[in-house]
Formats: structure tokens, C-alpha cells, sequence
């Protein structure tokens, strides 16, 4: 079994808040990433997928086709938007970095099983000192 890492990048606004506390509570929750007015990351997209060389091509997988088919299912979608209010897939949750990590594997999920591999982990970093795995 062969892992192979595509990295992508993008830039992201968000705001976590729940619509059911106050102000107060969100703030006392949520700290500095509650502000109403929005803040943003410089996220890094790290996704992992694994599988057998083809013997035929001698790679698991072409990196160039992994590479698009991230940018156009992904990073299109939420390279420089507002993550509560512009990306389709997340609408109606929660947009935490957790959550956001298991959104991107469900989005890749089955593509990359099209592309003849299976996907391992979406890494996702929100800052240098905070990041995600998700193994589904």
C-alpha cells in the first residue's frame, strides 16, 4: 500500500457563532473567532490517498488529475469567500476547521475512488500552530 500527499492553499473568512446564544455566550465561547465583522486564514489542504502502484504507470495515481480535481471541487469554492455565507457545501453547518475537514472528505471522497485510489486523510491547517486530520 502506497500514501501519496497533494497540498493546495487557500484563503478563508469565517465566524464560529451559534444563532441560538447571545452575544455574550458566543463571545465567552468563541473568543476572538466570534466577531461578528468576520476573520480569516491562510488554510493549507493537505489530501492523502492510498492504493496500489499501477505497474502500468508507475504511480498510484496522477498527481496532476489529484491536483484538479481538488482545485475544481474545493478550492474554487472557498478560496477567498466567506465560509458561513458563500460555499455551497457548507451550507447549514457549523464552520469550524473540524467541520470543514469532514465537509472536504465528503466532497472528495467519491472522486478520488473515481480516479482509481481511495482518499486516507484530509489534513487541514488553519494556522501554523492548529490543524485537523480526518480519516473518515
Amino acid at each position: 500500500m502506497v500514501f501519496i500527499t497533494r497540498r493546495e492553499r487557500f484563503n478563508a473568512a469565517h465566524r464560529l457563532f451559534r444563532t441560538d446564544f447571545s452575544d455574550e455566550k458566543n463571545a465567552a465561547v468563541f473568543g476572538k473567532c466570534s466577531n461578528p465583522n468576520w476573520h480569516g486564514h491562510n488554510y493549507e489542504l493537505f489530501v492523502t490517498v492510498k492504493g496500489e502502484i499501477n505497474p502500468e504507470t508507475g504511480f498510484l495515481i496522477n498527481l496532476k488529475l489529484l491536483g484538479s480535481l481538488i482545485r475544481e471541487t474545493i478550492i474554487e469554492q472557498i478560496d477567498h469567500k466567506n465560509i458561513n455565507l458563500e460555499v455551497p457545501f457548507m451550507a447549514g453547518k457549523f464552520a469550524s476547521t473540524e467541520v470543514l475537514s469532514v465537509a472536504i472528505w465528503d466532497e472528495l471522497y467519491a472522486p478520488i475512488q473515481q480516479l482509481g485510489a481511495e482518499l486516507h486523510c484530509v489534513k487541514l491547517f488553519e494556522s501554523e500552530n492548529n490543524f485537523v486530520e480526518y480519516y473518515g
